[in-house]
């Protein structure tokens, strides 16, 4: 096989590890990317080879580069140059590169998030963060803690959790989770808090 026939043909198990990683199934990412189930089943199995608009797709769903789709050689820069997204409302700026393992995130998250009663989540998992500026608000299970600028909090993600931003000013938190946390969460009842 050339060069060009094994980098085409590495493509489809990444896609595969990639998603598994993320804990999605295919129809999941056929509503995220448009396109079809078999489709993305030919590509992850090696039955179909890649277009770059297909890759273009996937590559953004997935939040990864596109050379790292393909298995570009690294070219020497460490740098990382973070694409921001938003979700549920808060902004997340990647600081890792690498899928799976531990990833490094800055979460911007706007004044009084959430504008509703917190539901506690739980996962599988650790997390840990440090805010950088303004408030966090911590439930975790029958706790109830206010971390400010320059405090830093670690805990086990089974155990049901919330954070959030009380205000009055938006709230920056340096936040590490291992792929677990990348996951979809598992709402869990929340307990009734004791005074």
């Amino acid at each position: 096989m050339d060069e060009l026939g094994d980098v085409l043909h590495a493509v489809g198990p990444r896609l595969r590890l990639l998603r598994q990683r993320r804990g999605a199934t295919l129809a999941q990412l056929s509503a995220t990317t448009g396109v079809s189930v078999s489709t993305l089943s030919r590509l992850e199995s090696g039955r179909r080879k890649p277009t770059l608009e297909l890759l273009l797709l996937l590559a953004r769903a997935h939040q990864v580069p596109l050379d790292e789709l393909v298995g570009a050689p690294a070219t020497g820069d460490p740098r990382v140059h973070p694409r921001p997204f938003e979700r549920n409302g808060r902004t997340f700026i990647p600081l890792t590169r690498r899928p799976g393992g531990m990833q490094a995130y800055k979460i911007v998250i706007p004044v009084n998030w959430p504008s509703h009663e917190p539901d506690l989540k739980i996962h599988d998992g650790y997390d840990w963060m440090y805010v950088l500026s303004g408030k966090i608000r911590l439930l975790l299970d029958r706790h109830d803690v206010l971390l400010t600028a320059g405090e830093a909090a670690e805990f086990d993600t089974r155990i049901p959790h919330f954070f959030g931003n009380p205000g009055p000013e938006v709230a920056e938190v340096l936040s590490l989770f291992g792929p677990q946390g990348e996951r979809a969460h598992v709402k869990a009842r929340p307990r009734q808090r004791t005074p």
